[in-house]
């Protein structure tokens, strides 16, 4: 398995026409970079209230569901990891005040954050295990690692 290669031109790269660029990485990794997905998926990304987050987390699915349908892995991957991330910051406020893990001199902050945030993880939490155990992505993700991240 490749790692995800930062060195690429995103900015001017559409992973849908060149899907052979594209490589999954660990977690989330590229899901603020890879185009034309991001731009697609990011406006509808967000998690302030359990209200917002379900609503974010649902579209969110439903464009996993609908990359699936045009059999786009990439597609479905970056929606999963923009579940992922939802699911990860909502986690990051309620674990921090203001979602700083750090305070401003490099110490641990050890304040509680917004539990509404906690509510939030969970809805983000559930939509990403409905979507990385979907059959179909799990198929299509080792035919992409075997067609293109392999050797």
């Amino acid at each position: 398995m490749k790692a995800f290669d930062y060195d690429l031109d995103y900015k001017n790269l559409d992973l849908r026409k060149h899907p052979e660029l594209y490589r999954i990485g660990r977690g989330e990794q590229g899901v603020l970079l890879v185009e034309p997905y991001k731009g697609e998926i990011l406006p509808h990304w967000r998690f302030k209230t359990p209200e917002i987050a379900t609503e974010s987390s649902e579209k969110i699915y439903d464009m996993f569901l609908e990359y699936k349908k045009q059999n786009d892995f990439i597609g479905m991957d970056m929606a999963r990891k923009f579940i992922q991330m939802g699911y990860t910051r909502a986690r990051r406020y309620t674990n921090y005040k203001g979602g700083r893990k750090y305070k401003e001199n490099g110490t641990l902050s050890i304040n509680k954050g917004d539990p509404e945030k906690a509510k939030s993880a969970e809805i983000f939490k559930k939509v990403l295990e409905k979507a990385k155990t979907d059959e179909d992505y799990l198929r299509m993700k080792e035919e992409h690692r075997a067609r293109y991240e392999e050797g």
